[in-house]
């Protein structure tokens, strides 16, 4: 049996060994300060909530559509729609929702959705702009959460496949016991988010038409990759995505239907991550809103179909 305890220890220092590498090639690849990779195609803008990193296209008097990511993306993912719109005439605005891409972090590593709801309040505050709110994803909870504190700041809103997680205030829903420590988190996302090898895998997990994780969407999302301290900030996020916002409004029924805001949701009738009974449930509670469903596209319709989801969005926004 001297065999099968030889076996165990070296399964046991597999399983530390091989996080503990993935989060060393981490340390060694995030050596670059912010400074040193901010993309010139954008600049900084210091707000009461630190500075948010922005892209800006169109006409400076067009109407303003603000174009909020998902996880683990930046505005960068968004600038072929934010061309295609500055072209019919809006001033088509993309912004880096921290801890992501390239905008400044939380010192205090609060990346809450009210948090984040008060880092969109107060860009928009800061540029003096009132849009039309873009948001995609797990960027819908900021976005949908601003726009109910305060929606005069806004003049529309529009969901993408929204990740809302709508009644999840009333589960109580902890953070699974291994990644309470930072130091586990830091391991966890080195070996996957924050790991550029299994970006273009991860990618094709999330969307229907796989041929749309190609190499210049997975270079875009991969940009930041390398700006110091991303997996440590990554990990201070991460409780945000997993343990349910209790604080909210946006996970309440009732905030929906009280929402006078002009709504959207334009929805991927493919999604595997959000489904579409999700944007029809939502739909539902607004008065008002409209459902708009794209057809054979999945989570990120903005990447899988640009032309088609570039069109829908056009049919649900005030003129240029």
């Amino acid at each position: 049996m001297r065999w099968l305890g030889r076996l165990i220890l070296v399964f046991l220092i597999g399983l530390i060994a091989v996080p503990l590498g993935f989060r060393g090639a981490a340390t060694l690849r995030e050596t670059q300060p912010l400074a040193a990779v901010l993309p010139d195609s954008g600049r900084l803008v210091a707000t009461t909530e630190g500075q948010i990193f922005v892209l800006e296209y169109g006409p400076k008097d067009g109407t303003v559509l603000l174009f909020l990511h998902g996880t683990a993306a930046w505005s960068g993912l968004w600038q072929p729609t934010l061309e295609t719109m500055a072209a019919l005439g809006y001033r088509a605005i993309g912004f880096d929702m921290p801890p992501f891409g390239f905008s400044e972090r939380a010192a205090d590593g609060d990346y809450s959705r009210t948090r984040s709801a008060d880092r969109l309040l107060a860009l928009i505050q800061t540029m003096e702009i009132r849009p039309v709110l873009v948001a995609h994803s797990f960027g819908a909870g900021a976005g949908v959460e601003a726009a109910m504190r305060d929606p005069d700041a806004f003049a529309g809103l529009v969901v993408v496949d929204g990740a809302l997680g709508l009644d999840s205030h009333l589960t109580d829903k902890p953070l699974p016991l291994p990644l309470r420590s930072a130091t586990m988190r830091e391991m966890a996302l080195s070996a996957t988010a924050t790991n550029p090898l299994l970006t273009k895998r991860l990618l094709k997990s999330l969307i229907h038409v796989k041929e749309a994780a190609s190499d210049e969407v997975v270079a875009v999302l991969q940009r930041p990759m390398v700006r110091m301290g991303s997996t440590a900030a990554f990990a201070e996020w991460l409780p945000a995505l997993l343990v349910p916002p209790i604080e909210a409004r946006s996970t309440h029924p009732e905030a929906y239907r009280a929402l006078t805001l002009p709504t959207a949701f334009l929805w991927g009738e493919k999604d595997s991550v959000t489904p579409l009974n999700q944007g029809e449930i939502l739909a539902a509670l607004v008065p008002g809103a409209k459902l708009s469903v794209l057809p054979g596209l999945g989570h990120i319709p903005q990447v899988e179909g640009p032309a088609q989801f570039e069109a829908a969005l056009a049919s649900v926004l005030p003129a240029p």
